[in-house]
Formats: structure tokens, sequence, C-alpha cells
């Protein structure tokens, strides 16, 4: 879509606007996968935590 101006000839070009759309809850394994990430995200922020005062 484009608008000009008939005074000092500005042009306006607007974006698409893209479809919308609905995120859909994660399946149970999904759940899973997550759980376990973050398992091993906690476990390793941990033994570094450790590490670090360990070391100092």
């Amino acid at each position: 879509m484009y608008t000009t101006s008939d005074e000092k000839g500005i042009l306006n070009n607007y974006a698409k606007e893209p479809k919308l759309y609905y995120a859909e809850f994660p399946t149970k394994a999904q759940q899973s996968t997550y759980a376990f990430q973050g398992v091993v995200a906690i476990l390793f922020l941990t033994s570094i935590v450790l590490i670090t005062l360990g070391v100092s």
C-alpha cells in the first residue's frame, strides 16, 4: 500500500501485517524434555559455583 502526499510528494510504505496465530500448549514429551533441561542447567550452575568456591 502506497500513500503519497499531494503537497510534498512524501511516500509512506506500510509493512504487511503477518497472520496471527496462537501458541499451542507443549506436549507431555516436550514438557519432560524441558524439565530435564532445567535439571541439567541447575546441576551445571551448581557445579560452577562449587568449583569457584573451592578454588578461591
